[in-house]
Formats: C-alpha cells, structure tokens, sequence
C-alpha cells in the first residue's frame, strides 16, 4: 500500500476508477486471495506505481467481490490488469507478466519526459542528432538501459566507436542481455575493421578472385560501415569459390551478421544465396 495504490469496492468503481482516471490514467489490478500469480503480481504493480510517482494510480478491486464489475469488463482470467483512461480501457494484459514486460507496457502509454526523448530521436535520421537525443534521455532516466543501448546503437551509427563502447560498459554484466550482445558483437566487427586499406584489399582481390583474406577483411570493414549487400557479396563469394575452411568460416559469419543486419531484404536475399550455394 501506497500513496498511489488503494483498494476499491464494487459500489465505489465508477468514481474511484472511472471518473478519477479522468484527471490521471488508473491501472486496475483484478485478483482474488485464492490466485496465486495474483499474489506475485499485486506488489510488483505496487512497487511500480510508488516508483513512477503519480505518473498512473492502482486500484485493486476483489474479483469475487466484485462479480458485476468484473462482468462489465469482461473478465475471464485473473489476474487481470486494465489501464482506464478518460473513463475507458486503453489497454490491458492478464497473467503475472514479469517486471520488464510491465514496465514495457506502462511505458507505451505513460511516456516520462525521457521516454518522449526517446520517441522523439527514433524518428531522426542523422545519427549525431539522434545520438544527443538519447544521451539526454538517458541521463534523465538515470540509466535506463533500453535508452543506453539505443543510444549505443546511434553512436555506432555515427562511427563514434569509442563511446559506444564506453556506453555498453555502463550495463552492469548480469544485465547484458541479447540486445547488449548484438551490439557488442557490431561495436567488435567495427573496432577490428578500423585499420583496414580497402584499396589495397580491392586490389587483392582484382589480382586474385581467391584471396579470401583480403575478401573476409573487406567484408569486415563493409559490414562496420552497415554497407551490408557489398559485405554479403564478398562472403559468398568464398562460399562460392572455396570447398574448405575458408567455406566453413565465411558461412559462420554470415549466419552470425545475419543476426546483426536490420535490412531484412538484405538478409533474406544473402540467406536465399547461401542456400544455392550449398546445396
């Protein structure tokens, strides 16, 4: 209990949900005692709604005590958590979703000024911009992580490598999660491709169709620069002129960008390729 979490009667729903959700967004937990995840559910939506300070209030309405409320809101499993807004439901969830998956939804529908930033930078096209869109964000949020990778993200994008890397090393290890991976994984394919001559490579490669060094260092400087195609092209190039391990290591590494490369087409097209070439 808190002062943002109170519990509600049946008689009371229309004005301590319906009419107060008027003036600010109202979560409605649906429990009942014998509900086991609803006893795991209640104080994490309690503790969320002490943190973000009156941003959303909880009301908790009894389920069995509240049978023609639960009717009118169609509810059919418990728990059941629906956010009222100016008197309707904006959205809802049942089960006992875990902390990061509320805070998810909470979110989308209760942006703070940070997660406006962030909203507002994810419609920027020039990476330094976006880039000092989310470090605002992320300061205001003290960290948020879904903020720091993305900010992460636009750092790499701008070729800022050094801060980007500086930007991973704030997440504490427990929390480095897949998306913590895939950017490491990026940041380390463009720290090792800094040095490279392309030229030089190019020529190479000109000289001799089956210098797969030079093919797998031109590919590792194309695909830090996110010039995907042309660094699929010269992997399946190996793919195509090598029966040895020069194959084995440059089919690896396309399953391993493909993880990494946004341009769907793109992955879809060098997957389709791979296969041909295989087979």
């Amino acid at each position: 209990m808190n002062d943002f979490s109170f519990d509600v009667r049946e008689s009371e729903f229309d004005t301590a949900v319906l009419a107060l959700s008027r003036r600010v967004p109202v979560l409605v937990d649906f429990w009942a005692p014998w509900c086991g995840p609803c006893r795991s559910l209640k104080p994490l939506l309690e503790k969320l709604a002490a943190e973000y300070g009156g941003r959303f209030v909880l009301a908790k309405i009894n389920s069995d005590e509240a049978q023609a409320v639960a009717a009118r809101y169609a509810v059919r499993s418990i728990p059941a958590v629906k956010l009222f807004v100016n008197g309707e439901v904006m959205d809802e969830f049942e089960g006992a979703l875990p902390e990061g998956q509320l805070r998810a939804f909470l979110d989308t529908h209760l942006p703070d000024e940070a997660e406006r930033l962030r909203l507002a930078a994810a419609g920027v096209a020039d990476p330094l911009q976006r880039a000092e869109l989310l470090r605002q964000a992320a300061g205001l949020s003290g960290g948020r992580q879904a903020i720091v990778l993305e900010l992460v993200a636009a750092l790499l994008d701008a070729n800022l490598v050094e801060d980007a890397a500086a930007g991973l090393e704030t997440i504490a290890a427990p929390d480095r999660d897949e998306a913590w991976q895939t950017l490491k994984a990026r940041l380390d394919l463009m720290e090792g491709a800094q040095a490279v001559d392309e030229p030089a490579l190019e020529a190479r490669i000109g000289a001799d169709a089956k210098d797969f060094e030079a093919r797998f260092a031109l590919a590792s400087a194309r695909a830090a620069r996110g010039e995907w195609v042309a660094a699929f092209d010269q992997l399946l190039e190996v793919v195509l002129r090598d029966r040895a391990d020069a194959r084995s290591k440059a089919r690896d590494t396309l399953v391993e960008w493909f993880a990494l490369c946004p341009d769907a087409k793109a992955v879809m097209s060098a997957r389709r390729q791979l296969s041909m070439y295989l087979n």
